[in-house]
């Protein structure tokens, strides 16, 4: 709960977009093993809930996440306390849905992390990022290590952590760190429309084109031609596919369910089965 008795993580439900929000505006969202417990568990939830074709992450009041709280203390050993960071960015990484970040203020250290596990990320004008971790006599953490490189290449990712310096939301989407850049009293109804977009899309396509493009940039072009091919036969099992190309020549919006349509042939019983 936060100071005034509010939970930490407040959960709202849409039309198939499920918007988790980090609720410790006091604290600019700074999250403390109350809310890294609730996160990770709210994720697991998300993951396993066909319900939920899009998902929302975003902070209360004027920022998106100040990172850790390290305000409080916290006499566990810290490989325990880092288990709670790794298991959010798997669980982050691994949700077969598309997953938008929703940052308007700050997003420091860990928080900026939390930010590009999304796959896409919206930020205002206003909105500032810090790998700030150097500053604090730490390393990176919440996979900030395997993400950076691959977002702005080594020596920018050097660039940002070594120095810890504040950059904006235009620099920050230079980089290729930020998604779209909106004016603050856009953000919400730009962030409504894209994630609408996304839970309308074909689910079984999206989560799959979201793994491929994962395992791709650790694999080569031999492997992911294979995954491609048997991602590709999943997609033509499903009522989806064959959905879009009758839209496409009936000129009207598809509509995408990813309901399975191959169907299992009934089990016969053998005859020793017939006669017990």
């Amino acid at each position: 709960m936060t100071g005034d008795g509010a939970a930490v993580l407040l959960r709202t439900d849409r039309e198939g977009v499920r918007t988790l929000t980090l609720n410790r505006p006091h604290r600019r969202n700074a999250i403390d093993a109350e809310l890294f417990a609730a996160l990770a568990d709210a994720l697991r939830a998300v993951a396993t809930d066909r319900t939920v074709r899009a998902l929302v992450l975003t902070g209360a009041g004027s920022a998106f996440c100040s990172g850790a709280d390290i305000s409080v203390p916290d006499n566990a050993h810290p490989l325990y306390r880092m288990r709670a960071l790794t298991d959010i960015a798997m669980l982050l990484h691994e949700l077969p849905l598309p997953t938008i970040a929703k940052v308007a203020g700050p997003a420091i250290g860990a928080g900026w992390n939390l930010a590009l596990g999304c796959d896409l990320v919206i930020a205002t004008a206003e909105s500032t990022f810090a790998q700030v971790f150097t500053a604090r006599g730490l390393t990176l953490d919440l996979g900030g290590s395997w993400l950076l490189p691959r977002l702005v290449g080594l020596q920018q990712a050097k660039r940002l952590t070594f120095l810890a310096e504040t950059i904006g939301a235009e620099q920050a989407h230079e980089m290729g760190l930020v998604t779209w850049v909106r004016p603050a009293d856009e953000i919400n109804a730009f962030t409504d429309g894209l994630a609408a977009r996304l839970a309308a899309g074909p689910p079984v396509a999206l989560a799959q084109t979201k793994s491929l493009l994962h395992e791709g940039a650790d694999t080569t072009l031999r492997q992911a031609l294979a995954a491609e091919a048997r991602a590709q036969g999943l997609n033509f099992a499903t009522a989806d596919a064959p959905e879009a190309f009758a839209a496409f020549a009936e000129r009207r919006e598809p509509q995408f369910t990813g309901r399975w349509t191959v169907h299992r042939p009934p089990i016969r019983p053998t005859s020793s089965e017939k006669g017990s």
